[in-house]
């Protein structure tokens, strides 16, 4: 069980990119994270980063399926008996083809890592959030960019990200009788594996391919520990953390 006063995350996705750069943050920030992905060796690598084991658990998680999902949550309530943050990050995009080529099952994959999961952590989060004590906690969403203004075919994924948005007001709103506090970071460009194509050039809504300048993603990272850290009668609802020189605002 966690000792009074320890404050518990988990973090979805954690094995690289923006969830280690959060999970690190949360553990500098005196959170204990429990660190969930798919893959046991990057989460294990994300641990060893963070320095002290005792200050996080790897557990192993697939985001498409609700009995993994159930699962995580369950592991978390024996072994700590409460949880003070959900950090909703994992995610994928699907490939850029034109909008009418893309398959059913790729939209459905992208749906069900992007949306369905995070509802489901959502939903097991509430239940142990209303029912602990001190009652109450924080759940943050990954949004991106996206949620304002989508790529050149990015359907799938720009999609979910709005769907995302509609999750957090409603969530933030359904969790304010039980002292739950919901919102949600918007991303962009971040220097992560999943930015490393535009190093060499991304595809611009004018037809142009360009290279587009990233940020440190401990920048996003900290981003997300200051909303951790909050007091419950405190909320940032939307944040916006972008590489300052990236095409979002303007036009052209």
């Amino acid at each position: 069980m966690a000792e009074a006063g320890k404050k518990i995350a988990v973090v979805t996705g954690a094995g690289t990119g923006v969830g280690r750069a959060a999970s690190l943050a949360l553990i500098n920030a005196g959170f204990t994270v429990v660190l969930v992905g798919r893959r046991l060796d990057m989460l294990q690598e994300t641990q060893k980063l963070g320095g002290d084991a005792s200050k996080s658990l790897c557990v192993p998680a697939d985001m498409t399926d609700p009995a993994s999902i159930a699962a995580l949550f369950a592991k978390v309530t024996d072994t700590y008996g409460r949880l003070d943050l959900l950090f909703n990050n994992a995610g994928m995009g699907a490939p850029p083809v034109n909008f009418e080529d893309l398959p059913l099952a790729q939209w459905q994959a992208v749906v069900n890592t992007n949306l369905t999961g995070p509802f489901l952590c959502t939903q097991h989060a509430f239940r142990i959030m209303k029912d602990q004590t001190p009652r109450g906690g924080r759940i943050i969403n990954n949004g991106s960019i996206s949620a304002h203004a989508p790529r050149p075919f990015s359907a799938a994924y720009t999609a979910t990200k709005h769907a995302i948005t509609g999750l957090t007001k409603a969530s933030n709103l359904d969790g304010r009788m039980y002292d739950i506090a919901v919102g949600q970071i918007d991303i962009g460009n971040a220097a992560t594996p999943m930015t490393d194509r535009m190093v060499d050039g991304v595809l611009q809504p004018d037809g142009r391919k360009m290279p587009e300048p990233r940020m440190d993603a401990k920048a996003v990272g900290d981003a997300v520990a200051y909303m951790a850290n909050l007091p419950l009668d405190a909320n940032v609802l939307f944040m916006t953390v972008m590489a300052s020189k990236m095409p979002f605002v303007g036009r052209g």
